[in-house]
């Protein structure tokens, strides 16, 4: 088979790929407003600009779960491109709202308030264990997809 042959192919597996690209991003730029809103402040400003360790590790726990659900959903998803696309949009988005039903259990039932080391300068072991929990549920609710 020459170039010309698969371009075609190459050409409509690279809009398939910019579809699901999109759709994962929207999922992922989701997650973030909505640990924003979670969490004390600005979260942008917190990880970005003020540097905070906590809300750093809270972040990129988030945004790793969330890539955990889309990548598994994107994987099992429908053959069909629209199909598959919505797939991605309904489990990211309960994606989404399992890792919001988690950070409101867990901010019940810890010692202490976890939301005030958010904004905190100083690391704590605490935001480890939020994290891992945040991944945890995400590897759960993967394999509940596959």
């Amino acid at each position: 088979m020459n170039l010309a042959d698969h371009l075609p192919d190459l050409l409509d597996g690279i809009g398939v790929s910019l579809a699901y690209f999109g759709v994962g991003a929207l999922v992922l730029a989701v997650g973030f407003v909505v640990l924003d809103l979670l969490t004390p402040g600005s979260l942008r400003q917190h990880v970005f600009v003020d540097h905070r360790p906590n809300a750093a590790a809270l972040q990129a726990a988030s945004a790793l779960a969330l890539a955990i659900i889309v990548v598994t959903v994107m994987v099992n998803a429908s053959d069909e491109l629209a199909w598959g696309l919505v797939d991605v949009v309904v489990y990211g988005l309960l994606g989404v709202a399992f890792q919001a039903v988690t950070l409101v259990i867990l901010e019940l039932v810890v010692p202490g308030r976890f939301r005030d080391l958010v904004a905190s300068p100083t690391f704590s072991t605490a935001s480890l264990a939020v994290a891992a929990t945040l991944v945890a549920v995400a590897a759960v609710n993967a394999a509940a997809i596959a």
